[in-house]
Formats: structure tokens, C-alpha cells, sequence
């Protein structure tokens, strides 16, 4: 448990986040030399929209080694539609990459993310990035950060941060702005010193906390998450807490850990560590999975509640059906209640009409992007305008969700 360490990427928009995890893995020796991804760019973009967009939607685990430590990484959007990829990771990991851009310093996203951050306990470790630009400015960016530290309230212990000056497009970090290195060394170091050893405990028995899902049509579906207690082994017998009080009863029937981008298959795995299961089908994120009915549920972080909703109703105008193939309602219903499963900031309802669901998220593009890939899996669908889902102080006053 001492050698692994488990951190997360977190940032704006565009500041650099998927290029400085490609970094990494490239650096830390995950790939051949002939390997197809040691020359090719943002690998942890996995979806089409996402390499067409150049943005993250999903968060992603992937791994390395450094040295004799395993580190867990976990990439996150920078948008603030996505906020609830961000804040739905922060119970599996101990630190964080906090990555501002040397030249237009902390954004509104940096504030999001960083609250969230701080709010888990994690460590910070602070990532100036782009330090090759021409207008790069980092020793002041660096003094922003710091006043951004000081309006969240961080405690002095995380006011003491450690900070590197990097550029993941050119493959370097520095501790001090006139060293010259050539390589991301300076932050491997940086992440074994400072980020702890994870918060968990070795022991008999074990405890999973759900945290990502993912399926395979082999597998069924698989529940990513980390050990905070003992060991797991694949054949043991296994509970699954749901949220409403509910147990279900498996057993664990095989063990995934990740190496670079890959899903390696383990016979166990011990506490602390980043795996996927497989063995619950109705398991769901922020549940917990655990070897008997002694051990209670792990506490779950609550997610920002939606801030604007839009009616998705069935395709009834004289074009129906040209475009997809997918067209009644019960299509479109089920596939809302599959995003559901992995997509944890997404509400979804049915109104009086049933050929009408309501779809609250946290922005227009978070369900733009659903839209998006519906109608490239064949759903044909009416959206209407996206309306703000207004709050109610304790006069009745009206207030904007923030």
C-alpha cells in the first residue's frame, strides 16, 4: 500500500490536462517504442466525440509505474457541465494535479474543481503548464493560485503546496524556472514525495466504493472504485449495498487493474488500489461492495444538483423516422435510463404526457452531447428550449442555481 499512489488531473478547460496524462504514460516507459501509442496524441480521449471536439466529456483511470510506486490516474473534464465527473472521483483518490495555464492563470473552472478538491481532503500538487508560451507569465499565475488558495478557506497545511513548472506539449518539468531538464522527472518525484499512500486499511474481509461503470457485453458490467479495506480475491463471496437499503448477494467472478491504458486481469488485489469488478449487474455508482452484511455502507459524496432541464419527446412531425431507426418512446426512455447508470449529474423524469421526458443536467452541452450520440446510435428525438431550473429561498424569493 505504500508504493501506490492515486491522483487526479483536474483543471479548466483546454489548460492542458489530456496532454499532460499522455506525458506521463509516455514518459514512464507504459509503451514500446513501436507501440502505436507512444506516437499518438491525447490517448485517454476514447470517444469519437471527444477526439472530435478535442475536449474531455468522461473521466478515465489509467496507470504507471514509476521507480518500484503504482500510480492510479484518474484524467477529468474541464467543463463545468462534466462537474459531476469530477466530483463523483474524489472519494478514489489521495492528491491532485491541479494544472493552470502559465498564461491566462486560474479560470472559473480551476475555482470549481479545486473547491472539490480541497472539500475530499486531497493533497494539491499545483502543475504550471504551457511555460513555452510567448505571453507566459508563471511566476505571477503562480501568485493567483495562491490567492485562489486563500478565498477557499484552504487549511495552512494545504496553503504550503508544492508547485512545478511544466510543458506537457514539450515533454519537460522544473522545480525552478532557470533549471534546464528534459524530461517530466521533477513531477514523478513531486508525486511520489507528496501525495500520501492511499487512506485504507489492510485487513481481513474488504470494502469497494463504486466511484466509475463501465460494460462488456462478455462481462456484464464492471465497477470501477478503491479498496479501503483488505483484500479481494476473485470467487469471494460478496454483498452489494444499494442506495435505498437494499442487498443483493454475488460473488466476484473476475478482477481488473490497470497498466497504462489497459485493463490487466488480476487474481486479487489489496487495499488501496484502483480495480474494476464484475459480478453485480444492478450495481450503480456511489454503492458500495463488500464481503458480508457486518459491514456497513461507505459514505457516498453528494452530487451539485442539475441546473437546467429540456423536454426529449418522441419524433412525431412528417419526417418521422426518416433519419433513425429508434423512434417510439420506449427507445427513447430506455436509453435516458442507461445514461442514467454511468452519468451521475443527469436527472431524468416522465411528465404527463408519455411521450415526453423531462432531462435536467448541469448545462446545455452536457445534453447537447447526449443528443449528439443518440442520433448517432439511430434515436430520433424532439428537444425543446433548455429551461433554468429556478430555486426557492426561504422568503419564496426566485434565485439562479450557481
Amino acid at each position: 500500500m505504500q508504493h501506490i499512489r492515486n491522483i487526479a488531473i483536474i483543471a479548466h478547460v483546454d489548460h492542458g490536462k489530456t496532454t499532460l496524462v499522455d506525458c506521463l504514460l509516455k514518459q514512464s516507459g507504459t509503451f514500446r517504442a513501436n507501440q502505436h501509442e507512444s506516437s499518438e496524441e491525447r490517448l485517454m480521449d476514447s470517444m469519437d466525440l471527444e477526439k472530435e471536439k478535442g475536449i474531455t466529456i468522461r473521466a478515465k483511470n489509467a496507470a504507471f509505474k514509476y521507480k518500484n510506486y503504482h500510480i492510479n490516474i484518474v484524467d477529468t473534464p474541464g467543463h463545468a457541465d462534466f462537474g459531476g465527473e469530477v466530483e463523483r472521483i474524489m472519494n478514489m483518490i489521495d492528491g491532485v494535479l491541479l494544472v493552470v495555464d502559465s498564461a491566462e492563470g486560474p479560470q472559473a473552472q480551476t475555482r470549481f474543481v479545486l473547491r472539490k478538491a480541497l472539500e475530499a481532503g486531497a493533497k494539491p500538487i499545483v502543475v504550471i503548464n504551457k511555460i513555452d508560451r510567448e505571453n507566459a507569465n508563471p511566476k505571477k499565475v503562480l501568485d493567483q493560485v495562491f490567492e485562489l488558495f486563500i478565498s477557499l478557506n484552504a487549511t495552512d497545511e494545504q496553503l504550503d503546496f508544492p508547485f512545478i513548472y511544466c510543458s506537457a506539449k514539450e515533454g519537460y518539468a522544473k522545480v525552478e524556472l532557470d533549471h534546464v531538464t528534459g524530461t517530466m522527472e521533477p513531477l514523478f518525484d513531486a508525486i511520489v514525495k507528496h501525495i500520501p499512500p492511499p487512506r485504507a486499511k489492510a485487513g481481513d474481509g474488504f470494502q469497494v466504493l463504486v466511484a466509475n461503470l463501465d460494460y462488456s457485453d462478455y462481462l456484464g458490467r464492471i465497477a470501477f472504485g478503491k479498496i479501503y479495506e483488505g483484500k479481494i480475491k476473485v470467487g469471494d463471496p460478496a454483498i452489494c449495498r444499494h442506495g435505498h437499503g437494499r442487498i443483493s448477494k454475488g460473488k466476484i467472478t473476475m478482477l481488473y487493474h490497470f497498466e497504462g491504458m489497459k485493463r490487466i486481469e488480476v487474481q486479487e488485489a489489496h487495499a488501496g488500489d484502483i480495480i474494476g469488478i464484475c459480478g453485480f449487474e444492478d450495481v450503480f455508482i456511489g454503492e458500495t461492495i463488500c464481503d458480508s452484511e457486518a459491514r456497513p455502507a461507505l459514505p457516498y459524496i453528494p452530487i451539485d444538483p442539475p441546473t437546467i432541464q429540456m423536454e426529449f419527446a418522441v419524433n412525431d412531425g412528417p419526417l418521422a423516422g426518416m433519419d433513425g431507426k429508434l423512434v417510439t418512446a420506449r427507445h427513447i426512455w430506455d436509453r435516458l435510463v442507461k445514461e442514467t447508470r454511468t452519468n451521475v449529474a443527469l436527472r431524468i423524469a416522465q411528465t404527463s404526457d408519455p411521450k415526453i421526458f423531462a432531462v435536467s443536467g448541469r448545462g446545455e452541452m452536457q445534453i447537447a452531447i447526449l443528443v449528439e450520440q443518440m442520433r448517432r446510435e439511430g434515436h430520433e428525438v424532439l428537444v425543446s428550449r433548455p429551461e433554468v431550473l429556478w430555486k426557492k429561498d426561504k422568503d419564496g424569493n426566485r434565485l439562479e442555481p450557481i
